[in-house]
């Protein structure tokens, strides 16, 4: 199956920071799952707004114009509607393969390597997350150790707070929250600027008050009630993401990671006769 640059995780990205005529207008293109005719003039009519609103909507996607959005969701919506209804094992699959299309759909390059290079540059790195955010960010930090990288991965609120005591322009702080909803980690994310620190947060929404003490955004994409991990581990977008910024860090100074790399692997295998169990 092609990976598509589909509208539906781009609405949802910004849905938080549309007025209330253009949520009107997300929910619409969101819900609807029938070909129209989607002219400007059109979906004027049927969603009883401007085609200048239709516009400025497609603009806060990270469209051109509206032309540019329709001509997506178009291709989006043929797509789906040659997709078959399933269910069990197939549905599982289909869900990762949706969630896999909206990371495509999300991912910016230039971002990526910005914030691959922060983790790599900086001295130290505080990952902050809760629940699944913080099982996901357990991992980031097993993953990005091997490489020689000096992280932490924090999910105790208490110690979220405590951990400012040890942040300074040398640190690199990131936040995990999917929903966008969990304060402590949006609190300890603005102490950490505060601070001095770089700030990056992985979420699927992009609040515009955050602006002003995150740096970095990087979405992630989600399903309803996919934190709730009801159909599938709601890990699975952040651990996408953390695969991605893994083969990135990887790329600076390559050869001396690989090394470290091979080392703990070596220090691994050394300790497996110990642990076994006869």
């Amino acid at each position: 199956m092609q990976f598509e640059k589909d509208v539906e995780p781009l609405i949802e990205l910004n849905y938080n920071n549309f007025t209330q005529v253009e949520r009107g207008i997300a929910d619409f293109f969101l819900q609807n799952k029938e070909v129209m005719d989607f002219s400007a003039k059109n979906m004027a009519k049927v969603l009883f707004t401007s085609e200048a609103t239709l516009s400025r909507f497609a603009q806060k996607c990270g469209f051109e114009g509206y032309r540019q959005f329709i001509y997506r969701y178009r291709e989006g919506l043929q797509s789906e509607k040659n997709i078959p209804v399933e269910s069990g094992t197939r549905l599982i699959l289909k869900t990762y393969q949706e969630l896999l299309n909206k990371s495509y759909a999300l991912v910016e390059e230039e971002q990526i390597k910005k914030v691959s290079k922060l983790i790599a540059e900086k001295r130290r790195v505080f990952v902050y997350g809760k629940g699944s955010s913080g099982i996901a960010g357990e991992e980031l930090k097993m993953r990005f150790m091997r490489l020689g990288i000096d992280i932490e991965c924090i999910t105790d609120s208490h110690v979220m707070t405590m951990s400012s005591a040890l942040i300074n322009e040398n640190t690199l702080a990131v936040g995990i929250t999917v929903s966008g909803r969990t304060n402590e980690v949006v609190r300890a994310l603005k102490t950490a600027k505060n601070k001095g620190a770089s700030t990056v947060i992985i979420s699927s929404v992009h609040l515009k008050k955050w602006d002003d003490f995150i740096d970095n955004v990087l979405p992630v994409p989600t399903k309803e009630k996919l934190d709730l991990g009801k159909l599938i581990s709601p890990q699975f977008p952040i651990l996408v993401l953390c695969d991605i910024l893994y083969t990135n860090v990887l790329g600076y100074d390559r050869r001396n990671k690989e090394a470290l790399h091979e080392l703990t692997l070596v220090e691994l295998n050394a300790m497996a006769p110990a642990d076994k169990i006869i």
